[in-house]
């Protein structure tokens, strides 16, 4: 009775195992990755099979510093026979690896949203820099099997719907932590409706909700597209789930989620004539064909709002080409947007077209946390890209439906305040700093995006300064070794830079507390050698000026006399804590 993910390891929800992946996938983090191999005393990669290598994120390079990177990657593939390498301009490392990516699969990347590949029936999944220099030199790494979460879909889309649509419904349903380290499996009869680009959107966005991976069957619409037919790997029908949900797709309408989560979830026609200043068609999430020809459709013959800066991103080279000769690239021109060269673009903000402050940005993209795109005086809102299209015509949110509805999302999840930390030099008592309160802590408030390709991660020292920056500016100034952190859910969400984990474990934090943590924070943690221990109901009981103590042996946290109980980590991960790191774990291995 086993779950897809069960199946793909060949154990039970709960085991931890070893295994070698496929595809190991990096991409502009590789020049890092590769300092980070040397450390661990890596000369040669053992697999250079396993190796997929994108250079994609800030294509062309932006400054002379990630050219020579660049440079230095593209000698890097060629000393070690790396065949599956794309350079700069050839597209996002998520589109590309549709060349590659086969049913039954294991895959891994350096990127949070190497999940997007489970569209074609692979297990996909995102880790960490360090990790994946340690697959470089050993071949293999450590999966804790999750439980799986079945999600049914019955019937079709309305016209005008999008599969973008559809993956923000189920986002508002969930929340952005609603599926921390599950697998998510999609079933039923409304699959097969679905375009496998839709199939990528959807699987794409399991990131935000904290999934470690999402998957789709092989079925005739997968085969028609590899042209050629696979087996593939599916649950039994009698498996086993954590949660089960359906959607009626014809119930889904155009969504957007509004500033600054992804689980903001609004109806269009609910926010309809809210004032946007800039535009976003493209990223890995919505910067295929597909996506291009319905933005097209809307944009021709039309000119966007004055004033208004719509960029237009196609998610790979093939794609590009592909648009210039169905003419869509002369649309979106004589329309008046800007057409960037195929790459991510200013969606992590470090390409071309960082907004403004106080600009609003309607985005195709998947996040829109403060500082998402460079800049944490803008507000992102993320939609389809037909509602991109639309809102770019009229200056503001508009439904991209001819009868625009008025519905009101009726999934909407209470939204926090802002957190202020005008208070932050009192968040500090004793040793303990108390972020109880906050949840979805995520990277980029922790180490801004903008400066992922500045700072190495393999440079502690340069990262300090830059700790929690955008979050707390008292934070790395007033750190200190054998601090705890006590933070609430969803720590770390967001992007796959292990820069706040590095940071924290040279700072010699002792222990971060959570309530519940991003499943690839969790993993950067135990690489960089930084405890961190998911206890709610410890954090729960913190009132400021606490003592709190950890022993790591016994499982246990004591909140003055109060004693709270986890379970301690296996032989295996417990010595890569005690030996301050993956890097010096394999240094001798």
């Amino acid at each position: 009775m086993p779950t897809f993910v069960e199946k793909i390891f060949g154990a039970p929800a709960g085991s931890i195992v070893f295994r070698k992946p496929d595809i190991v996938l990096t991409h502009d983090n590789t020049a890092s990755i590769e300092k980070t191999f040397r450390k661990m005393g890596g000369e040669k990669v053992l697999d250079p099979g396993q190796l997929m290598v994108v250079l994609d994120h800030n294509a062309p390079p932006t400054t002379a510093s990630v050219a020579s990177s660049y440079q230095r990657i593209r000698e890097f593939v060629k000393e070690n026979n790396v065949k599956r390498f794309y350079d700069a301009g050839e597209g996002i490392c998520h589109q590309l690896m549709a060349n590659h990516a086969r049913p039954g699969m294991l895959i891994v990347g350096s990127d949070s949203h190497t999940c997007t590949a489970g569209a074609f029936n692979t297990m996909a999944v995102g880790t960490d820099r360090t990790e994946a220099a340690g697959i470089w030199k050993k071949g293999e790494t450590w999966f804790r099997i999750p439980e799986s979460l079945k999600i049914t879909l019955n019937g079709a889309l309305k016209q005008g719907v999008y599969g973008k649509d559809l993956s923000l419904w189920i986002i508002g349903i969930l929340g952005s932590a609603g599926a921390n380290y599950l697998s998510i499996e999609f079933h039923g009869e409304g699959v097969r409706h679905l375009s496998v680009a839709d199939r990528m959107t959807l699987a794409n966005l399991a990131s935000e909700m904290g999934a470690k991976n999402a998957v789709f069957p092989v079925d005739e619409r997968l085969t028609d597209f590899l042209g050629e037919e696979y087996d593939g790997v599916w649950a039994d029908p009698d498996a086993k789930y954590a949660r089960e949900i359906s959607v009626d797709l014809p119930e889904v309408y155009p969504l957007v989620a509004a500033p600054h989560q992804v689980d903001n979830i609004r109806s269009v026609a609910e926010i309809a004539g809210e004032e946007v200043h800039q535009g976003v068609i493209g990223t890995c999430t919505n910067g295929r064909i597909g996506d291009l020809r319905d933005a097209a459709a809307i944009l021709k013959d039309k000119k966007v709002s004055e004033g208004f800066q719509l960029l237009v991103i196609p998610a790979s080279r093939a794609i590009y080409l592909q648009a210039i000769n169905e003419g869509l690239i002369t649309t979106f021109l004589e329309a008046g947007a800007n057409v960037l060269s195929a790459s991510c673009g200013p969606c992590l903000g470090t390409g071309q077209g960082i907004p403004a402050d106080g600009t609003k940005v309607i985005s195709t993209a998947n996040r829109n946390f403060p500082g998402r795109m460079g800049n944490k005086n803008a507000e992102i809102y993320l939609a389809s890209p037909a509602v991109v299209a639309m809102s770019a015509l009229r200056g503001k949110i508009t439904d991209p439906r001819p009868a625009n509805g008025s519905e009101k999302y009726p999934f909407n999840r209470p939204q926090p305040g802002d957190v202020s930390i005008a208070e932050s030099d009192n968040r500090r008592v004793s040793n303990v700093w108390n972020y109880a309160d906050v949840d979805n802590l995520n990277t980029d408030q922790m180490f801004a995006g903008h400066l992922t390709y500045q700072v190495n991660s393999s440079d502690p020292d340069a990262i300090m300064e830059h700790l929690f920056a955008d979050f707390d500016p008292n934070f790395a100034h007033r750190l200190q070794q054998g601090d705890i952190i006590l933070a609430g859910e969803n720590f770390g969400c967001g992007s796959s830079r292990e820069h706040p984990a590095v940071g924290l474990a040279h700072a010699g934090v002792k222990a971060v507390i959570v309530k519940s943590v991003n499943r690839i924070f969790f993993r950067a943690a135990i690489n960089q050698g930084l405890p961190l221990i998911v206890l709610p109901e410890a954090v729960q009981a913190y009132t400021p000026g606490d003592t709190v103590s950890i022993s790591f042996d016994k499982g246990l946290v004591k909140i003055d006399s109060r004693e709270f109980t986890f379970q301690p980590l296996p032989g295996k991960l417990m010595q890569i804590l005690e030996s301050n790191g993956l890097v010096n774990y394999l240094k001798d291995k």
